[in-house]
């Protein structure tokens, strides 16, 4: 079961979705997608938030609102870290996130320490978690190994396509050149400076040869 909840801070709303227990974390971990931003609760147990960012959006476009939101409701769900002030929140791209064998179930480690970021909380904020709250929404049969291969296979013939655009624009822009090419030779043949005279250059007029 996947837990799904709307940040209305900013129109259109932003999705923010948690496994229900630490084995859809993993499934989470594991079937992510690269537009996933991934939130913790620092040092503490709690449970994985993920926003999914827009095609083309990086990291960096998230409003501080939001990042808000996915961090009190990180806090939320973390036994030792929702009864505590002065927390911090971590989160990285899915990308970052690093799962090695031997690693307890829904623990995770990091590929480059220098990409994970933190938002410090000093408590925790009941009118962003009822407000949360009244639009969380659970989806009992979550494929995520599915959902994963469908925008995999997606993205595949988005860039098939975009492939294809490019080839057709170069090969139209090639047979531009061509032409212009072609024309500027055409054009050169019947340059004066390239046409012989009527006149030739002897000195005698033409009755002259009587």
């Amino acid at each position: 079961m996947v837990y799904y909840f709307l940040s209305d801070v900013v129109q259109p709303p932003i999705t923010l979705f948690m496994g229900v227990d630490k084995y859809e974390n993993e499934n989470l971990i594991k079937w992510g997608w690269p537009e996933d931003v991934w939130f913790h609760v620092d040092k503490y147990s709690s449970a994985h938030v993920y926003l999914r960012l827009q095609h083309g959006q990086t990291i960096d476009d998230i409003p501080s609102t939001v990042l808000e939101d996915a961090a009190q409701l990180v806090k939320a769900n973390s036994i030792e870290g929702n009864k505590m002030n002065d927390i911090d929140v971590i989160y990285t791209m899915w990308s970052n996130l690093k799962k090695t064998q031997g690693m307890e179930v829904g623990r995770v480690g990091f590929h480059k320490e220098k990409d994970v970021r933190k938002i410090h909380l000093t408590k925790r904020v009941n009118a962003v978690i009822n407000r949360l709250n009244k639009t969380k929404r659970s989806v009992e049969q979550v494929n995520l190994r599915l959902e994963r291969e469908q925008r995999d296979r997606n993205e595949r013939e988005n860039k098939k396509q975009i492939l294809k655009e490019q080839k057709e624009r170069e090969k139209t822009e090639e047979k531009k050149k061509q032409e212009e090419a072609e024309m500027r030779s055409y054009n050169s043949l019947f340059n004066s400076t390239n046409m012989t005279s009527n006149t030739d250059n002897t000195g005698y007029d033409s009755d002259d040869f009587m």
